[in-house]
């Protein structure tokens, strides 16, 4: 007698000459009265809503667990990061007066050496035709930009060196550079080194012995290190830093007479400042001055500027490395801490999400029972 096609006005408090009429009318289509509860972006399309509702609330249950573990193995790896990233910064903040002094005596010694006829291979200003690129990143991602901001330094000085006429080569340091250099055809690469975790004495020294071997052979005029630069658990930046040949800023020249050294490069900048390595882009050089009066070199000092050029080579790259690889742990877990956040948020979303959902569904079913109940009697 009554159809179920029919619009009907319901009202939030049905009279009792109406109730009969409405339980009918809702057994025959309970999503007509169900749908004035619900928001209208809730309202399913399916003709059956509360299958539709079942089947979303067990992808929501998937979903969340899911989430949770995703949250678990974001902040597992949050933890390992945070775990290793101390060894690592130690590393560098030991290794820092060493090297700094070692760079300084050389320069002193070098510029002392200026006027007297010296054959050090390392030290030979040549005019530039090409330079190589010492590129080092890291080996595993997860660790936000740091693989793609040392690329992109490394793709911008290859576009300086282009527009400067010079040709280049790539010595690529870490799985993620070569994977991405061996894709590139127009980029030529020397040499794909694959990392091997924690850097030591012994890989720095591979390095260098390819590095010295192209400089003084004059397969290429100049190096230049291409890396990240530690500063703090929150900051890394990339630079370029020249290593070879060790002369003064301003002084490496191409065969037109251009200054092919890099604008930010990073060669003059070892300065610290409270223990911390603080990071200036003033043309800032180290002041060794003259050789003390008191300094007496048992051994010409050629001899020791060439003796001490490959621990110059091989500190300067295990340096490098060390840097490199504390700017990424560094930034794998701050990647990691700020993807349990997200997991975090996501998770409690979802919950909200399933709970109103699952509520709206418990009270479609007891509206149903209710509204048989009442056209029974």
């Amino acid at each position: 007698m009554y159809s179920s096609n029919l619009p009907i006005w319901v009202s939030s408090k049905p009279s009792n000459s109406n109730k009969n009429i409405l339980f009918y009318q809702f057994n025959q289509n309970p999503f007509l009265q169900f749908s004035k509860r619900l928001p209208p972006k809730s309202l399913p399309q399916s003709p059956s809503p509360f299958t539709r509702i079942h089947c979303r609330l067990r992808e929501l249950r998937k979903r969340i667990e899911t989430v949770k573990n995703t949250q678990k193995i974001t902040e597992a790896m949050k933890l390992v990061a945070a775990a290793k990233v101390r060894r690592a910064q130690e590393a560098v903040i030991n290794g820092r007066p060493f090297t700094e002094a070692l760079v300084e005596l050389l320069y002193t010694i070098n510029e002392s050496l200026q006027c007297d006829d010296v054959d050090c291979p390392l030290t030979v200003i040549r005019p530039v035709k090409k330079v190589a690129l010492v590129v080092i990143t890291g080996d595993r991602g997860l660790c936000g930009s740091f693989n793609s901001a040392v690329i992109k330094k490394a793709e911008s000085r290859i576009s300086d060196l282009k527009g400067l006429g010079l040709d280049y080569t790539v010595i690529s340091v870490g799985k993620k550079g070569n994977s991405y250099f061996s894709r590139k055809d127009d980029v030529s690469v020397e040499r794909l080194v694959e990392g091997v975790g924690f850097p030591t004495a012994k890989e720095a020294q591979m390095i260098a012995d390819d590095v010295f071997s192209l400089f003084v052979t004059e397969e290429v005029d100049k190096v230049e290190l291409v890396y990240t630069k530690f500063v703090s658990l929150v900051k890394s930046d990339p630079v370029i830093r020249t290593l070879l040949p060790l002369s003064v800023r301003g002084q490496v020249f191409d065969v037109n007479g251009n200054c092919v050294d890099a604008v930010e490069d990073e060669l003059f900048m070892l300065t610290t400042k409270e223990g911390k390595l603080a990071v200036e882009r003033d043309k800032v050089r180290v002041e060794g001055g003259p050789i003390s009066p008191l300094m007496q070199f048992e051994q010409d000092p050629v001899q020791i500027l060439d003796a001490m050029m490959p621990l110059y080579l091989n500190s300067q790259i295990l340096r490098a490395l060390q840097e490199s690889l504390a700017s990424e742990l560094a930034a794998r877990m701050n990647a990691m801490s700020n993807a349990t956040d997200n997991a975090v948020e996501l998770k409690k979303n979802l919950s909200i999400v399933y709970n109103r959902e699952r509520q709206a569904k418990i009270t479609g079913e007891i509206l149903e029972i209710v509204a048989g109940a009442e056209a029974l009697t």
